[in-house]
């Protein structure tokens, strides 16, 4: 990489520099939003009778076409930029975009199955297990160190998910048998992990991405690696034609609502991943994991507000010992960042000290 890359790297990473406050602030508004409404839509699709997991895995990466406009407008339109789209990127990116493509086509379909069959709120608890995973692998990945709030926050949501397992089973929809209700359960434990994967994986390859654009380049790669994945899926359970079917006579709501709900899921799920995306560019996968974190408190009132998902007895519990351990969590993180900021300026003052120094012998 050139010298003048590593210049545009470090300047898009700045924390003073104006565009990465922009940056930042609107990669969680699109993370938020897409977070909370992609996980109430696609409920909504389930509880009206839709029943292809195919399809709900094809909606969370077909937005891709979305991310053109990210990466061709800075350029085109808004003369924001030197670099062309696409230049730099490498025979070794375009790999690594494609199999970790794959590997996200794979977490979709186990939310997909794990959405299917359990409610949002408990869906929403046990993905949070996810920021768990993401600190496990980020010290073997990235090199993350481990804090006691780190270790007593993987304690703590361990302990919600497993209470949420034995006690919330009584809370699952009608007719759903207690071994599928599991087979909900292990696909979203699964899922959180995969997505705890992506994470710091991620981070890793980023270190070699200069641009925010480019950030945006591997998503487009990524999103249709894992979106022909889904389309396979689809092709082997009946393909759009069956698609076509379900919104004529499966879905209770019409086919004009169908298609509306699979389109907005098409656009909120794009939103939630290239927030995500770039979360972990500006910042570091531990700080996407816990925004993601965070909003799974809100899908949880979600789905308590709109579709009236039980929330008592254990759920609340586990709910209280998840914040918990989020918020000891966020404390530590607070702490160290305390730390740096002394040492930073302990090390200024030492240096300023040996300048006066110098100059005084001179």
């Amino acid at each position: 990489m050139s010298n003048n890359s590593v210049r545009v790297q470090e300047d898009q990473k700045a924390r003073t520099n104006k565009r990465y406050t922009f940056l930042l602030v609107i990669n969680y508004l699109f993370l938020f939003v897409g977070s909370l409404s992609s996980s109430l839509l696609s409920k909504f699709y389930f509880n009206h009778q839709g029943s292809s997991r195919w399809v709900s895995t094809w909606v969370q990466s077909a937005g891709f076409p979305l991310l053109l406009f990210p990466i061709y407008l800075p350029f085109y339109v808004f003369k924001c930029t030197d670099r062309r789209p696409f230049s730099h990127f490498t025979p070794r990116i375009l790999i690594l975009s494609i199999l970790v493509g794959l590997m996200l086509g794979l977490n979709n379909l186990l939310f997909s199955w794990g959405n299917s069959y359990l409610p949002v709120s408990t869906s929403s608890l046990l993905l949070s297990t996810q920021l768990v995973f993401n600190l496990i692998l980020s010290v073997i990945i990235v090199k993350q160190k481990i804090t006691f709030q780190n270790l007593n926050c993987v304690v703590l949501l361990t302990l919600s998910s497993v209470l949420l397992a034995l006690g919330s089973s009584h809370d699952k929809p009608q007719g759903l048998t207690r071994a599928k209700y599991f087979v909900g359960f292990f696909s979203t434990i699964g899922a959180g992990l995969l997505f705890a994967l992506y994470l710091p994986v991620m981070e890793k390859i980023y270190k070699w991405i200069y641009c925010y654009e480019m950030v945006m380049e591997m998503q487009l790669v990524m999103e249709i690696a894992a979106t022909a994945l889904a389309t396979a899926g689809m092709a082997s359970d009946g393909g759009f034609s069956e698609m076509k079917r379900e919104s004529l006579v499966k879905f209770d709501k019409g086919p004009a609502i169908y298609w509306v709900t699979v389109f907005s899921n098409v656009v909120t799920w794009q939103l939630c991943f290239m927030g995500t995306a770039g979360m972990v560019f500006l910042t570091s996968s531990l700080t996407g994991g816990i925004c993601m974190t965070a909003l799974l408190a809100m899908n949880v009132l979600g789905g308590v507000l709109v579709y009236g998902d039980e929330f008592g007895g254990v759920k609340v519990v586990s709910t209280v010992i998840c914040g918990w351990g989020f918020c000891s969590y966020v404390y530590g993180m607070y702490l160290k960042m305390r730390e740096e900021k002394e040492m930073e300026s302990k090390n200024h003052g030492m240096e300023m000290d040996h300048n006066v120094v110098l100059a005084s012998n001179v």
